[in-house]
């Protein structure tokens, strides 16, 4: 059985007056990442415009390149240069697809996951195909899904697919009460 890529989700808050300075940290954490065996990618997220938490996604092979990552030197120095920036720091470990809708313990159900997937995936693949779709019509089938999937895959995985289940958090971790209970209170009166 093979290892599954893991993903480190890291949310910062953003230390008053320094939002400049954290956003180069942020991007030389990324940026030192790339030198480690089993980097799959990163990505920053910056916050709405009135919020102040950053969240940085690291991705790697498995759970041992991580760890060398993580207890490396360099992460070490690059941490503590980033001192003063940020408060609040929060770390989260996600193995897999599920490290988009997140912990374990707060699951979504699949069918709320098939939904935030499919309402990030449709409207970017419409963009892209309606963008270079024409520039694409030359090539064989086979080599337009190569293409397309090979400029999509990564736009999904690190800002689209999060961005939709960041947006869409209440809905995907909300309860419905059960009709039960709504038909128990109102026959009660």
């Amino acid at each position: 059985m093979s290892a599954q890529p893991v993903t480190l989700m890291v949310a910062r808050r953003v230390a008053s007056g320094r939002y400049h300075d954290l956003i180069a940290w942020l991007h030389e954490g990324e940026h030192l990442a790339t030198d480690f065996p089993g980097y799959l990618g990163s990505g920053v997220l910056a916050p709405p415009p009135t919020g102040d938490e950053f969240q940085i996604i690291f991705r790697f092979a498995d759970e041992q390149t991580l760890a060398s990552w993580e207890h490396s030197a360099s992460r070490t120095a690059w941490l503590a240069r980033g001192a003063g920036l940020f408060a609040q720091p929060q770390e989260q470990r996600a193995v897999g697809i599920d490290s988009w809708f997140g912990s374990a313990h707060r699951q979504p159900p699949r069918w709320k996951q098939s939904v935030a997937i499919w309402l990030a995936f449709f409207p970017v693949s419409l963009c892209f195909n309606l963008l270079l779709g024409g520039w694409l019509s030359d090539f064989s089938l086979i080599n337009r899904v190569l293409l397309s999937t090979l400029a999509l895959t990564p736009l999904m995985t690190y800002w689209f697919i999060p961005l939709s289940t960041r947006l869409l958090a209440p809905w995907l971790h909300s309860r419905r009460r059960p009709m039960l209970r709504t038909v128990e209170a109102t026959s009660t009166r």
